[in-house]
């Protein structure tokens, strides 16, 4: 039997410690654990793996990497051992004809990933594996080589993209979650976009406005959206979820499909 369709979705991860606090966002991803079609895989295209080329984790048993400094043990305590999908990373590496995806056998799951599948898949049973960012280059390439990832869909494979459409950590307040209103206009600015179908000016997204070089700083976070909304089919429905802003740090996610 012919899977059906996957839905595409953008999760906005923000802070680490959504993986273990039992507050709105990390429900939400529970939610969608138990609403959405379960995937054969989940190909995962995170925030935290830069590179210069393209890569593609063939690990068969990725490790659960804490890329980050400064929390409690209980979040470095996490270990999310959802096999890795070398036959996936294959197969997506073939799909990509606009560059050469090399395989790495020994790169993990970063926690722009697990932090969002462990309450996702919490039984870790849904095999993962994650597609790099190229940070190097500019946002018409992500796109583009996102558009060459849509047969996967029709194969079980969930896409996720994760990151965050505002994210400037140089200005961000722990002790005060207020939004800054160049953060919330710049998200709705984002939103508006994205309802209009105006993928063109979110390629570049130094062209919305004079808030965008403070809520996208560096690319990192954003582009994961990219890759998302270049799954988007005609007349595919669309809608968000999480769209809270915390100080300057956009929650705001978005479901195609499903």
């Amino acid at each position: 039997m012919q899977p059906e369709r996957m839905p595409a979705l953008f999760v906005g991860h923000g802070n680490p410690m959504n993986a273990i606090e039992r507050n709105e966002f990390r429900r939400s991803w529970e939610e969608l654990g138990r609403t959405l079609p379960k995937p054969k895989a989940v190909l995962c295209i995170s925030a935290h793996w830069e590179t210069q080329g393209v890569f593609l984790t063939a690990s068969e048993k990725p490790e659960t990497i804490h890329d980050f400094y400064g929390f409690p043990k209980a979040l470095f305590d996490v270990r999310y051992p959802a096999p890795g999908d070398p036959a996936l990373a294959r197969r997506t590496k073939e799909l990509i004809g606009s560059v050469d995806a090399l395989l790495d056998p020994n790169r993990g799951l970063d926690h722009g990933a697990w932090s969002v599948l462990v309450a996702m898949y919490p039984d870790a049973d849904v095999p993962v594996v994650q597609l790099s960012l190229d940070t190097t280059r500019r946002g018409t390439f992500h796109y583009a080589l996102a558009r060459e990832l849509r047969p996967l869909r029709d194969e079980g494979v969930l896409i996720l993209g994760s990151g965050n459409t505002v994210h400037n950590l140089r200005v961000f307040s722990f002790h005060d979650p207020e939004p800054l209103d160049w953060a919330t206009h710049c998200d709705e600015e984002i939103k508006t976009r994205i309802v209009a179908r105006d993928h063109e000016a979110l390629m570049s997204y130094e062209s919305l406005g004079p808030s965008a070089k403070l809520a996208v700083p560096t690319p990192e976070h954003y582009y994961p959206l990219l890759y998302i909304l270049a799954l988007q089919r005609e007349s595919e429905r669309l809608s968000f979820f999480n769209g809270t802003v915390v100080s300057s740090i956009s929650m705001t996610s978005v479901l195609i499909g499903g």
